[in-house]
């Protein structure tokens, strides 16, 4: 796809002229191009609106720029109108249809009447509703007619509308959300600048758009509700339509920007979106969009004194270095969009709200026979006249169910009109005529209420939450197809020192195999980061230096493992305080101790001690929350649960100690023999851990002691 050199957003108005004074509910138009976004234009009335769209296509041409101009109303109806219509399913044959009827001057128009004309082609009382006139016009209801949907065979809404919340038909003429009025108004609009600029405009997804010089295509400033209200919080006096063609204007822009653009305006379904009803730019990919409309809120760095503890700290409480750690950290991660079905495992990176509601209508919750309450007696035999057909779900009853009638209604199906009850089915007697129950029935028994669980626009998941199983199913039934995700945070292992030997490579009794970077490598996988294998680097300064300029371009975050403590070969300490960022955090911690905590060329650094079970307790304890919030997820705290000990310990106040522990047979806490951190063999043996206090304490067995599964720190 050929770059735009400009875009161009307007939202529209089916509506008289608005006078001079710049106003809501006109018309607005805001640009933005490589000179960036220019302040929101009002326009007092479509004929002034479409001359300065005129000029604005013909100096986009004259330019030889490309631009692409977006309209906040539907380019086609559900499918079938444009053929009931016309003759023929082309969308841009009822464009030209539309414009060769409507009348429209700054004060006054005849849409109404035209869609009168529309509903009289239609059996019963045609699609349109909503006559906002002072006069009656045959054809034209002031309300919503019920019935006029299925006697016309068409269908209230394009699939687009189903996947955009907060979405208006555009059958609706008047009112709030009077969409169908934009449609009737703004489509003959853009049939005469189709006509005007011929072959070197394409309209999307209609066209092909991909090398047209001049693109129209339909958005939904709605996409971007968030971030409008976010802006208009910041400026309370503007007027929130020139809000929202700003925001939209630099998004599109910024999309182009990052290169995500292209695949916003692919995203469109194959079949009737493309050949007929058209599709709203972004939906499907709103977490895109809304990324691209606000930029400014891309991580920023960390602070060089992010580790810094405060002076005269020698030995570090294990709470303190956590509270520490939190109070220091912030995200580093950026944010992507991301299909629901392949988020398991991600952090959420804005609050997600429920698109529609669950359950998206009042439903039945039994199979069972469905009446209104208000149409039977107290107590006694009750007997009710059935209503041919049955309401099943996904079939719904399309016609109303009179009072003092019964209908056949199964699990899920929607309440009929007229329906608010439901009895169980083996509580009845029935046959094809009626259907008898003894009274009294609770009104709206066995019924589930629209949106009982999740109403449309509530939060269905905070940001900040890793996403499991049961969270896709929630935000699938929500209608939410994609969702915003932080990217995943890649965490680099590397390890240092001479001993240090790859498993089989060398039989050298002075070489210890290199044990730690397979075990934290698996550690940052399951956690759900990038786990970045950075290899292993001899104790020469020079080579470790190189490393870590090249590790801090692969990696968000670096564990090291060796190096971390004061001695001669301790490089990663030596490094770190020759760049002017470390800490070495002395933390009273049994196993373990030094954490070599510092910044390298802005990505963090955790130096962890060589020994592996000392590493393996530190990771858990210190870096997987510290990971946790670097990656955008909330800090996560182990749950733990009191358990029997099985063991008898002493331990002198100063340290809080971590023994390996697994549960017994009996259910009690039993310990690892031997506490010697040299011992690998009982990370294995284990399935969690002790923890015992800082303070002294005289374990005994049958003392209450607490125990940390491996699975509450995420393993």
């Amino acid at each position: 796809m050929s770059a735009f050199d400009r875009v161009l957003m307007v939202d529209w108005s089916g509506g008289n002229d608005r006078g001079l004074t710049p106003c809501k509910d006109a018309i607005w138009a805001c640009t933005s191009d490589a000179g960036g976004t220019g302040a929101p234009v009002y326009h007092r009335n479509r004929q002034v609106a479409e001359a300065a769209l005129a000029e604005a296509i013909q100096t986009a041409l004259d330019e030889g720029s490309r631009l692409l101009a977006g309209f906040d109303f539907p380019f086609g109806y559900p499918a079938g109108f444009a053929r009931a219509v016309t003759g023929g399913d082309n969308p841009l044959t009822l464009w030209d249809w539309l414009e060769a009827r409507i009348e429209d001057a700054p004060d006054a128009n005849n849409r109404f009447d035209l869609a009168a004309e529309l509903n009289r082609r239609f059996a019963g009382p045609g699609p349109f509703w909503g006559n906002a006139l002072r006069r009656e016009i045959d054809g034209l209801s002031r309300t919503k007619t019920p019935g006029r949907m299925e006697a016309a065979d068409l269908s209230e809404w394009r699939a687009v509308e189903g996947r955009a919340r907060g979405a208006f038909s555009c059958w609706q003429l008047a009112g709030a959300g009077a969409v169908g009025s934009q449609v009737l108004m703004g489509l003959p609009v853009l049939a005469r600048l189709r006509r005007q600029f011929g072959a070197r405009l394409a309209v999307w997804p209609f066209e092909p758009w991909d090398a047209a010089q001049i693109v129209l295509a339909e958005v939904f400033p709605s996409l971007l509700a968030a971030e409008v209200t976010a802006a208009q919080a910041a400026e309370p006096e503007a007027i929130r339509d020139a809000l929202q063609v700003r925001l939209l204007a630099r998004a599109l822009w910024q999309a182009q920007g990052d290169g995500s653009l292209g695949a916003i305006l692919k995203a469109v379904p194959d079949g009737l979106a493309r050949r007929e009803e058209g599709w709203i730019v972004g939906v499907g990919v709103e977490a895109a969009l809304r990324a691209a409309a606000r930029p400014e809120l891309s991580p920023p760095k960390l602070k060089n004194d992010c580790f810094a503890l405060p002076q005269g700290v020698e030995w570090t409480p294990v709470d303190a270095a956590l509270a520490q750690l939190r109070a220091g950290l912030s995200v580093v991660t950026g944010t992507e969009s991301c299909a629901v079905g392949d988020a398991a495992g991600r952090v959420l990176a804005r609050d997600a709200l429920a698109l529609r509601s669950n359950p998206p209508g009042a439903n039945s919750a039994v199979d069972g026979y469905g009446f209104a309450a208000a149409g039977i007696g107290d107590r006694g035999r009750q007997m009710l006249p059935l209503l041919a057909g049955r309401a099943a779900a996904g079939a719904p009853l399309r016609q109303a169910v009179p009072e003092g009638r019964a209908v056949r209604i199964l699990t899920g199906a929607l309440l009929p009109e007229g329906v608010d009850t439901v009895v169980l089915e083996e509580d009845v007697a029935a046959d094809e005529a009626a259907v008898a129950f003894e009274a009294p029935v609770k009104p709206r028994a066995n019924t589930r209420k629209a949106g009982e669980d999740v109403a449309a626009g509530a939060l269905a998941l905070p940001a900040g939450r890793v996403l499991g199983p049961a969270d896709l199913a929630l935000l699938s039934a929500l209608g939410l197809a994609e969702i915003g995700v932080r990217t995943r945070l890649r965490v680099g292992v590397l390890s240092t020192g001479d001993e240090i030997a790859a498993p089989g490579s060398d039989a050298d009794p002075a070489r210890t195999y290199d044990a730690n970077r397979p075990m934290l490598l698996a550690v940052a996988a399951r956690w759900g980061h990038t786990a970045v294998d950075l290899g292993h680097v001899r104790d020469d300064r020079d080579a470790l230096r190189a490393r870590l300029n090249a590790a801090a371009q692969e990696a968000d975050v670096i564990l090291t493992s060796g190096g971390a403590s004061a001695g001669d070969e301790d490089h990663v300490s030596a490094l770190l305080t020759e760049a002017g960022a470390m800490q070495t955090w002395r933390i009273a911690i049994k196993p373990g101790r030094p954490l070599a905590l510092g910044l390298w060329n802005g990505t963090p650094v955790f130096g962890l001690p060589g020994n592996p079970v000392a590493a393996f307790v530190c990771a858990l304890i210190f870096a997987r929350p510290a990971l946790a919030q670097l990656s955008g997820a909330d800090w996560p705290e182990p749950v733990g649960y009191p358990l029997s000990a099985a063991f008898e310990k002493r331990k002198k106040p100063g340290r809080r100690e971590y023994l390996r522990a697994r549960v017994d047979g009996q259910g009690r806490a039993e310990v690892f023999a031997s506490e010697g951190s040299g011992r690998i063999s009982g990370l294995s043996w284990a399935d969690g851990l002790v923890e015992l206090p800082d303070g002294a304490v005289h374990v005994r067995p049958g003392d209450p002691v607490r125990f940390l599964p491996y699975g509450s720190f995420g393993l």
